[in-house]
């Protein structure tokens, strides 16, 4: 049983994880926030307090981190003793955090692939540029280290995962749709991080397709859907975490990544990258100073969690799965739809970033409990789904699955998923 749970990150998904470990401190003990900026934890805990979202008495305290400092992370995990650590901080800190609950033996999770900040896009599968090559290393130090536990990468893992054992004989394509019908009344902003935001579309957009990497331009390829309760949305091709461990692990030779996009967001995206003002390589200005334009652009656009008072609507995001079940072809889409307002009522964010925040709080209490404490490194698709996605189910992020029996909640076994649950269970712990 893994008790104390370390957050390394304040944004707005750093306050989702916070409230909803809070919400379980009975189970998962005392709460530590840590970011470079100390007001930002501060900030967090006082909306904790204030939503009294802390089930039990117990500890919820604020640090200062410079989590790239690998030293000084691994000194806050073992002063905090924590077990676990939950990395929602900017994808360039993945390798520093992963190294120091490798030195201090805590359970590491996070939601997105690690990035060089001077690098994009670069040779997949990205988890072999750098997480993957630690997999011997965390296997050795009997580590736990969940990769990519958000929504996407990390719930369409799960539902894929859950195609795979129940309700497919063979699956042939899998496309991950990913829809924003929100308005949060900006002229222009991004969900979260500008930065990693506007990196993932500015390089080659990688899609596995015939069995091989497939290269295209970002708004090359449009597709539209017509989604349960947001109806028919714009949608293009582009790369995304998730396709890079699912191309691996799972051995369908067709997995593709679609985001919903307005034609605002296209053509301010456009004019910044044919500027050059999404370039992540440093300049220097006229008069001597080196700035990197990317990092100039975040710093005149809204901060993702001052969206969340004025957002409304709702989100989409699934898989929708085809292949062959005894013998008969079957197409199956799984997924989930938040409602923008009622994320903020509960916990002060937009769904956005509710819906990357209470997956690894699931993670977390899995681990806590015994069902994902594998003692090694593992994307969320290689461990069991059916206890995810039913502990999610009660923490805000109920699934559905439509098919050719309509469209209905997805439920399971009150132990967890039954008998594919523990299966699969010992599948994972095998490695």
């Amino acid at each position: 049983m893994k008790k104390n749970v370390l957050i390394i990150g304040a944004g707005g998904v750093g306050q989702v994880v916070a409230h909803k470990c809070a919400q379980h401190n009975d189970v998962l003990g005392d709460i530590h926030i840590a970011s470079r900026t100390f007001a930002k934890c501060e900030a967090i805990i006082q909306s904790v307090h204030e939503k009294k979202s802390l089930k039990t008495a117990g500890k919820l305290v604020a640090h200062a981190l410079d989590a790239l400092n690998v030293e000084k992370t691994a000194e806050l995990i073992r002063a905090t003793n924590s077990q676990i650590v939950i990395n929602v901080g900017s994808a360039f800190l993945n390798m520093s955090i992963l190294t120091a609950c490798i030195r201090t033996g805590a359970a590491y999770i996070d939601t997105a692939i690690h990035e060089d900040p001077l690098k994009i896009c670069e040779t997949p599968p990205w988890y072999g540029n750098y997480e993957w090559k630690r997999r011997e290393e965390c296997a050795k130090a009997g580590v736990t280290a969940v990769l990519g536990a958000g929504f996407d990468p990390g719930v369409v893992n799960a539902y894929a995962a859950l195609a795979r054992d129940e309700h497919f004989d063979r699956i042939d394509s899998i496309d991950i749709i990913d829809v924003n019908a929100g308005d949060h009344g900006r002229y222009f902003a991004t969900n979260f991080d500008p930065e990693i935001n506007f990196r993932e579309f500015t390089g080659q957009v990688w899609s596995w397709q015939k069995g091989k990497w497939t290269s295209n331009k970002m708004f090359e390829v449009r597709k539209d859907w017509d989604l349960p309760v947001v109806g028919t949305r714009t949608t293009y091709m582009t790369g995304h975490d998730e396709i890079h461990s699912l191309s691996q692990n799972l051995g369908v030779p067709d997995i593709r990544f679609w985001m919903g996009f307005g034609e605002r967001y296209i053509t301010v995206f456009t004019v910044l990258k044919n500027l050059g003002l999404l370039s992540e390589q440093p300049i220097r200005t006229a008069e001597g100073q080196e700035v990197v334009p990317l990092k100039v652009v975040k710093a005149v656009l809204p901060d993702p969690s001052s969206l969340a008072p004025d957002y409304t609507g709702k989100t989409c995001i699934g898989d929708l799965v085809k292949g062959v079940k005894n013998g008969k072809p079957r197409e199956v889409f799984i997924y989930n739809v938040s409602d923008h307002a009622e994320a903020y009522g509960e916990v002060g964010s937009q769904a956005i970033s509710y819906t990357a925040g209470v997956p690894p709080v699931a993670a977390a209490l899995l681990i806590a409990e015994g069902t994902w404490d594998v003692g090694r490194m593992a994307n969320v698709e290689e461990l069991p789904p059916q206890p995810f996605l039913g502990l999610l189910g009660r923490m805000g992020l109920p699934s559905r699955i439509k098919d050719e029996a309509g469209d209905r909640p997805l439920t399971f076994d009150t132990d967890g998923g039954g008998v594919a649950a523990k299966v699969a269970v010992r599948r994972a712990a095998a490695g």
